[in-house]
């Protein structure tokens, strides 16, 4: 008798060695996943923390009427005062080659600047200004530290002479580093320095809006009827499976699909977030509908009975009784759906959406690109500059996600009810 109680000791001690390494497994498998995770986050932070600020100049511009005809300010060549401050600010160069040089320290759109200021100013005119203006993509690197100076000079875009002419700025107090405001209030650009993603941004919520108002009414009115008035049928049951298909179709058959039927057959406007949400919505309502189904489904038949019992007729049971009680996980499903549209890339690059917009987009119908492919273009892109443009794109982008995951979780506590 003891030996079998010594046995049945030994075999339930295993038992539990056993159950703690099981335990132990799972505990380091999630501590591995987030020490990846946080590697990944702390990673693109680091390379996307440089796209909040930006440096910039200080020219002493001469303003005076001589130069600027206060009646016809859209006269004057801003350029021109733009490069006469550099050139007064250094004349020892005389250098064709190394005069273009000293005009690349400051952003292409320099002039711009300035005349926006003048306009915004008029008081600046009548004499000598010293007004900031945005550095180059170089330049930036520079004062963030990115550039090293002690490779040899045949190995750095920033030589020698350019060196020595930020070292003078920087002794006499013009050049500095500021937040980079213009990152989230303006639109692409083929300058690294002038880049945002207001357009990609705006054109992402256009898609969204679009993809959500086809895919959320169409899916859930699809799971009420396939779960609650659908008979059991072979058509039914092909249904059903062609949904769970298409719920694994690779995103970028649907892209094909949009640009054969919405762009081919139905001429819709190419690269607009009209077709991009359409497209969206098609990848979107398998999703919905099979978490529709299955919030409908974790109904309890006694709520359908009881109500019926009460002398409800079915559509009064399913919209007055059941549906309230499935909405918490119909909500979840649509927000997850669309957070996963919005992380889409590969349909929106069939439809035209990868295309260089600088514009705004004023309505549905306008050119327009996304959050996503902003991020695609970016990183394609030579310049070493877009490298934390890119990785600030994609914060912003985590940013949504996370924050529709928890509007998801909030909208299911809020209607979540107990039975």
């Amino acid at each position: 008798m003891s030996k079998m109680f010594t046995s049945a000791e030994k075999h339930l001690k295993s038992r539990h060695r056993a159950e703690l390494r099981f335990r132990w497994m799972g505990r380091l498998a999630i501590l591995f996943s987030l020490g990846f995770l946080t590697i990944m986050l702390f990673s693109i932070i680091m390379l996307g923390k440089g796209a909040l600020n930006r440096a910039e100049i200080a020219l002493p511009i001469d303003l005076s009427i001589e130069h600027v005809d206060p009646s016809d300010i859209e006269a004057t060549s801003f350029s021109k005062l733009v490069r006469n401050a550099l050139f007064e600010a250094f004349p020892e160069v005389t250098d064709r080659g190394e005069r273009r040089r000293l005009l690349g320290l400051v952003s292409a759109n320099a002039q711009y600047e300035l005349k926006d200021q003048i306009l915004e100013t008029p008081s600046l005119l009548g004499q000598v200004q010293t007004l900031w203006l945005t550095a180059s993509d170089d330049i930036d690197l520079y004062e963030k530290g990115e550039v090293d100076i002690t490779l040899p000079q045949d190995q750095r875009r920033l030589k020698d002479l350019e060196i020595s002419w930020l070292k003078t700025f920087e002794a006499n107090g013009q050049l500095r580093s500021v937040f980079n405001k213009a990152f989230f209030t303006s639109g692409d650009s083929r300058e690294p320095e002038l880049a945002g993603i207001l357009s990609a941004l705006i054109g992402s919520i256009l898609s969204l809006t679009i993809c959500f108002v086809l895919s959320f009414p169409l899916g859930i009115m699809a799971a009420i009827y396939l779960e609650e008035f659908s008979k059991k049928s072979y058509w039914s049951d092909f249904i059903e499976v062609n949904i769970n298909n298409l719920a694994a179709v690779p995103s970028i058959v649907f892209g094909l699909l949009g640009l054969s039927i919405f762009l081919g057959v139905f001429g819709l406007p190419r690269s607009s977030p009209l077709v991009g949400g359409m497209v969206l919505a098609l990848m979107t309502l398998p999703t919905i509908i099979i978490a529709s189904r299955a919030a409908l489904r974790s109904v309890p038949g006694s709520i359908r009975e009881a109500a019926l019992g009460m002398g409800a007729t079915q559509v009064q049971s399913t919209f007055h009784h059941v549906m309230p009680l499935a909405m918490p996980g119909m909500l979840t499903g649509s927000i997850v759906g669309m957070a996963r549209a919005l992380g889409e890339t590969a349909p929106l690059l069939m439809i035209g959406m990868v295309a260089f917009i600088v514009d705004l987009p004023q309505g549905f119908t306008d050119a327009a690109t996304t959050l996503p492919v902003q991020v695609f273009l970016w990183a394609d892109s030579p310049e070493r500059a877009f490298l934390e443009k890119t990785s600030a794109a994609i914060l912003v982008l985590l940013s949504l996600l996370i924050v529709m995951n928890i509007a998801a979780i909030v909208l299911r506590k809020k209607f979540e009810r107990r039975y």
